[in-house]
């Protein structure tokens, strides 16, 4: 299975009773891949899925977030999907590793936690993003990526007042869903 088959089925079983806008943003997502057969790329210029994470920590009380070097924003780790990825919830993984320099993440059950759509400065384009959440193992050290600036733990009541609203919206949907688990 192509990763593109692997998006249409994940998006298609994604549902999230809580927020009603999200099945109208699920919709989009499955019109852009319709539309473009690129549209798990960065080359398509009308945008493009990516896949992120929010990585917690094992006692489940912070979130690591980085600095991005190009938006000067604290935000979840993600980014594009690479040819090597045979799903969105491995890209996310793989993202997560990579910029939080962290291995033996474990992404929670259950597939995407949120989607999130945003436009991107420079050159302007869409990222239609499908967010995970993921657990670091005990003992993780974090260390910082060419792509960050800095790298943070954060509790949640701090997350309000660094990152924007998206970052809140899925740290509140990944909260949500820690309750659920074990």
């Amino acid at each position: 299975m192509s990763l593109y088959d692997d998006a249409v089925l994940v998006l298609k079983g994604y549902e999230d009773a809580q927020d009603p806008d999200q099945d109208g943003l699920r919709q989009v997502y499955l019109d852009h891949l319709a539309r473009h057969p690129d549209g798990m790329w960065k080359a398509c210029d009308a945008g493009h899925l990516t896949a992120s994470a929010l990585v917690v920590d094992p006692e489940r009380g912070r979130v690591l977030l980085t600095l991005h070097r190009k938006l000067r924003m604290w935000l979840q780790m993600g980014g594009h999907c690479e040819p090597q990825d045979g799903t969105l919830a491995a890209a996310a993984l793989r993202e997560a590793t990579e910029e939080s320099g962290i291995s033996g993440l474990a992404l929670l059950p259950g597939g995407p936690v949120t989607l999130d759509r945003h436009r991107i400065p420079s050159p302007c384009h869409w990222h239609l993003d499908v967010q995970y959440a993921a657990l670091a193992p005990l003992g993780a050290t974090e260390q910082i990526s060419d792509e960050s600036l800095d790298l943070r733990w954060f509790t949640y009541d701090e997350v309000p007042s660094v990152a924007d609203a998206s970052v809140v919206r899925l740290m509140t949907r990944v909260r949500a869903v820690l309750e659920q688990c074990p």
